[in-house]
Order: C-alpha cells, then sequence, then structure tokens
C-alpha cells in the first residue's frame, strides 16, 4: 500500500497559464499558495474540472536519490499519491492521466516487467494512461501480461492493435462524464521507426497522429457527444521541427476540437502550458512535465452549460520538503 503523508500547504508552486474570455475574470493562483488550491475562481455556477498529469515516469517508484546532480530527493510516487489525494478532496471533479513511458529506468522494470508501475498508478488512482515506446521494451505480450495490473484503462487512437495481444486491453478512446459534462479522451503514441525494435512491436499498425487525431475527435465529437476532448500523446514537444517531425503543437495547430493535450517523450520541463491556435482560430492548451514523476501537471478548466468558459495550468513540484 502506498503510503500518504500531509503536503504543506506553503510550498511553492511554479508558473500559471490562462486562458479565459474577456468576459471572466478568473485567478490563476498566487505562487506561494496551496498546491491543491484550485487555479479558478468565479462563484457564478461554473463547474470546475481538474485534470491532473504525468509523462516519462519510467519506472520512478522511489524518489530520486540524494545524490541526483539536477533533482535529488524529488518525486516519487507516494508523494505523488498523497498530492493527488488532497486534490481530489478539494475538488472531486479531477482526472489524472498519463501521457506513457511508464516503463524503464530503474529495476523495477527489469526484474518486475512492469508489474509495479501499473500496480502503483492503480493504487494512486488515475483514469487513463496511453503508450510510450518504451512500454514496447519487452515486446507486445509481455506488454498484454503487464496490463492485468492496470486498473485504468490505456487508450491509441494511431496504434492499432487488432489481432494483437493487447486487441481487449488498449481501447480507441473513452469517455467519462463529470457533472453532465461529457469528456472524451484519447491517445497518441509516435512512430516506432528507429524507437521499437520491429519484432517488439510485432502485429501493431502505426497510423499518422494528425490523421488518427481528426478521425477520433470528430468520432468525440459527433457521436459521443462530447463536450471537451483531451488527448494524452507520446509525440514530444518540437516548438522548431525538423525533418517533418509531429508534435504536440504541430497536432494542435492541424486538429480542431481538442481542448488539452497532455504530452510526453521528450523529457521537456515546461513551466506552463502553451496555449496553440486549431486551424479553427479555437485554442488548444499543451503541457509535458518533464520526467521521471519529479513534476505533475494541473490544469483546471471552468465549464458552465457545457461549454468551456476558461483555463488555467500550472506545474507541481514535488520536492523533498513538500511533505511531513
Amino acid at each position: 500500500m502506498i503510503t500518504r503523508r500531509k503536503f504543506l500547504t506553503t510550498s511553492a508552486v511554479f508558473g500559471a497559464s490562462l486562458v479565459a474570455r474577456p468576459d471572466l475574470a478568473f485567478s490563476s493562483g498566487s505562487a506561494a499558495g496551496s498546491l491543491t488550491a484550485p487555479l479558478l475562481y468565479s462563484g457564478r455556477g461554473e463547474t470546475l474540472i481538474t485534470f491532473l498529469h504525468t509523462n516519462d515516469t519510467h519506472s520512478q517508484i522511489d524518489p530520486l536519490p540524494a545524490n541526483d546532480k539536477l533533482y535529488p530527493g524529488k518525486g516519487g510516487v507516494a508523494r505523488r499519491a498523497t498530492l493527488v489525494k488532497r486534490v481530489r478532496e478539494q475538488n472531486p471533479n479531477t482526472l489524472l492521466i498519463d501521457g506513457g513511458d511508464v516503463f524503464q529506468g530503474t529495476p523495477y522494470f527489469n526484474f518486475y516487467k512492469g508489474e509495479v508501475e501499473y500496480k502503483a498508478m492503480s493504487e494512486i488512482g488515475y483514469d487513463v494512461g496511453t503508450l510510450g515506446n518504451h512500454e514496447f521494451d519487452n515486446g507486445v505480450e509481455a506488454l498484454a501480461s503487464a496490463m492485468q495490473f492496470a486498473k485504468f484503462d490505456l487508450v491509441s487512437a494511431n496504434y492499432d492493435v487488432r489481432g494483437t495481444p493487447l486487441e481487449s486491453k488498449v481501447k480507441q478512446y473513452v469517455v467519462r462524464e463529470i457533472k453532465g459534462v461529457r469528456i472524451g479522451l484519447f491517445g497518441l503514441g509516435i512512430s516506432p521507426v528507429g524507437l521499437i525494435t520491429p519484432a517488439n512491436f510485432k502485429g501493431v499498425t502505426y497510423r499518422d497522429p494528425v490523421v488518427a487525431a481528426r478521425e477520433v475527435v470528430r468520432i468525440l465529437r459527433e457521436r459521443e457527444r462530447c463536450s471537451m476532448v483531451i488527448a494524452m500523446t507520446h509525440l514530444g514537444y518540437y516548438p522548431e521541427p525538423r525533418g517533418g517531425a509531429i508534435g504536440d503543437s504541430q497536432v494542435a495547430a492541424q486538429v480542431d476540437g481538442i481542448d488539452f493535450i497532455a504530452g510526453g517523450h521528450t523529457h521537456t520541463f515546461m513551466e506552463k502550458p502553451l496555449s496553440v491556435k486549431q486551424p479553427s482560430g479555437q485554442e488548444t492548451l499543451v503541457f509535458q512535465v518533464g520526467k521521471s514523476g519529479i513534476y505533475l501537471g494541473r490544469v483546471d478548466f471552468a465549464v458552465r452549460s457545457v461549454k468551456i468558459v476558461g483555463a488555467a495550468g500550472r506545474l507541481l513540484d514535488l520536492r523533498d520538503e513538500s511533505l511531513v
């Protein structure tokens, strides 16, 4: 069982980003405020929906060692569990999602083949995750075996897993409903070329993420009647892409209808979400929170009459002094 400990309410919070209509005056929160404090306040009947997200946790079950040169003592699944619990106590309308590469990086994966990682995520209370390239390090059958320990949904819209052991375990998308707001969640994975040994990806077909995203967003908006669409991606963040790289901001700029992309793969430490214009002129928030579970991302949406009227996000720092 993962232990729970109390967070100090004076813990520092990194930068926040706010997107709202001009007629709304939402606060993005104080930099010295509680880690669990909501980012939006209005008092006018909006539903506040919170997304907490991780990416590239890479089997980092324990905090990083004290002698780590960059992030000594940070992270650890016990601290993440404590913070998630506190946020959910403050706002029950919270979903916890992941952008892939849960596997590979410590002996936990070498010895237990993904069992520990998925059990820990289930214990913390993840709702939905997607697949990174390292999920295939031991092959498709080993991944399918590890998924028996995942008590949450795994989604991918551009990895076609039909006819493989993953077929009954990986969904194209899922829909959650919170306070009458239907939320569609889907995943996108990176091209396996040069990243995944072909034998370990056997039977899985990779599809263009932009094409796949357009298709699944249309399904979620029209057939599933979703008011919000959230993507968990393992594509990477490329502010100046080379060689035709397709990352989160490129998907956002080419696909209408995605409200938020929780990204992964490039281990990018973003201090706040980036706003990207869709072809329609609407905005998509893009956020990635580094690696190893050092940080937790938080994005709050204010929804009125099933329409988004404001959004704000920030980085939550799981420092060793944040818990007592």
